[in-house]
């Protein structure tokens, strides 16, 4: 599935295989806009494909974590004034479940700790600008991390994402993307 993606930013070091995308982040690579302390970046990795209606996307990452401000996930995105993205990232000296959604400013929603735990799934469905923002352990029990919306608009780019906004040289393996109609899941529903 990652044949219908392309690069904003592409990284110096990636490798696209049919079920695998590894990556290794530059330096200084991240996405934030008119964050809390004024910060602008957008020269974070994403590897987007277009997308014009609602959707599912669904991906497997793997990424080690371990200094402040790491990330590696899920991104959907309109434009640099509108997009969310959802994953791994390092906040509070631990690896945590982490969404930043941009609107014009971006916001940071920290979930869970994962401890020691460098792999998970995520999910992301949009429905009428609506977003449902599903993260799992095991790929079989998809807990909510944020509901949130999104302008509609006639074009989305949706895929992997990383940065390492202190560092460079974080290796993330992405894989089981899938892109589907919209799943008609009530919040409720785990599944």
């Amino acid at each position: 599935m990652f044949d219908i993606c392309h690069w904003i930013n592409e990284p110096e070091t990636w490798l696209a295989e049919p079920e695998r995308l590894r990556v290794i982040t530059d330096r200084h690579s991240d996405f934030w806009n008119h964050t809390h302390d004024g910060s602008e970046r957008h020269s974070g990795h994403f590897f987007g494909a277009r997308v014009t209606s609602g959707f599912t996307a669904q991906l497997r990452v793997a990424a080690r974590c371990k200094n402040q401000g790491d990330h590696a996930g899920l991104m959907v995105r309109i434009d640099e004034q509108h997009w969310l993205r959802a994953g791994i990232g390092y906040f509070d000296d631990t690896p945590q479940l982490l969404s930043v959604l941009t609107l014009g400013r971006s916001d940071l929603a920290v979930g869970a700790p994962l401890g020691e735990r460098e792999e998970l799934w995520l999910r992301i469905t949009l429905t009428q600008g609506t977003l449902r923002v599903q993260a799992s352990l095991d790929g079989q029990r998809w807990p909510l991390l944020r509901l949130a919306s999104l302008p509609v608009a006639a074009e989305y780019r949706v895929g992997p994402v990383c940065g390492t906004p202190e560092r460079g040289g974080m290796e993330v393996a992405f894989s089981d993307f899938s892109l589907q109609a919209p799943l008609q899941r009530g919040l409720a529903d785990l599944s």
